[in-house]
C-alpha cells in the first residue's frame, strides 16, 4: 500500500481533519488523523494491518511472540496486527498514570514483542510503553504505526510506519497567527 493509498483510506473515512487540535503531547497542530475513525470499518482495519505487517522484515516477523499496544489509540490496530501476524495481541493501560498490563494479560519472561501504535508524534507514549513491556518481562524488538508524525526516530527500536507526515506541531505559546485565531479542540484519548 502506497502512502497515497493510505491517505486515501483516511480521507474516505473522513479521518483526516483540519482545524486547531491539541495533541496528546500537548503540542498544537492544524491537522489531525483520527485513527479510530479510519479503523472503525473492520475490512479497512484489516487491510491497513496487513499492509503494515508487510513492512516488517521477515526475520523479525518470525521472532515475534506477542503484539502489545498502548490503550486507547493502539487497541484496534494492535488487535488487527495480532490477527495479521497470527500472534496474541494485548494492550497496556495507565489507570494511575503509568502503563501496565491488566485484565489478565501477561508476557512470558523474555517474550519478543512488537509494539503497535496508531500515530507516533513525539514518541513519548511509545517510549513509556516500551519501558512498561520491559517491566512486564518482555522485550520490544520493533514498533509499527499507521502514521509517523516525526517521532519514530526516537524510539530506540526498529520502526516502520505506513505513512510519514511532516505536519508541523507547535508549542501552545508559539502558535502561528492563523492557528491561534481558531478555537482548539482535543480529539485524542488522553486527558
Amino acid at each position: 500500500m502506497t502512502e497515497d493509498e493510505v491517505l486515501a483510506e483516511f480521507r474516505s473515512a473522513d479521518a483526516l481533519l483540519e482545524g486547531h487540535f491539541i495533541l496528546s503531547s500537548g503540542k498544537r497542530s492544524a491537522a489531525y488523523l483520527q485513527c479510530a475513525r479510519v479503523l472503525m470499518e473492520p475490512a479497512r482495519a484489516a487491510r491497513l494491518a496487513q499492509a503494515l505487517a508487510a513492512k516488517i522484515p521477515a526475520e523479525l516477523r518470525e521472532s515475534i511472540d506477542a503484539v502489545v499496544s498502548p490503550a486507547m489509540g493502539g487497541v484496534i490496530i494492535g488487535h488487527e496486527m495480532g490477527r495479521a501476524l497470527g500472534k496474541p495481541a494485548m494492550f497496556l493501560e495507565r489507570p494511575e498514570g503509568t502503563f501496565h498490563l491488566r485484565r489478565g494479560f501477561a508476557l512470558e519472561k523474555g517474550a519478543k514483542v512488537l509494539m503497535v501504535e496508531d500515530v507516533v508524534t513525539t514518541g513519548l507514549s511509545s517510549r513509556e510503553a516500551i519501558q512498561a513491556v520491559g517491566r512486564e518481562g518482555g522485550e520490544v524488538i520493533g514498533e509499527v504505526s499507521l502514521v509517523d508524525r516525526g517521532g519514530g526516530d526516537s524510539l530506540g527500536v526498529p520502526y516502520w510506519a505506513l505513512v510519514k507526515l511532516d505536519i508541523p506541531a507547535y508549542d501552545p505559546d508559539a502558535l502561528p497567527p492563523e492557528l491561534a485565531a481558531i478555537p482548539a479542540v482535543k480529539p485524542g484519548s488522553r486527558a
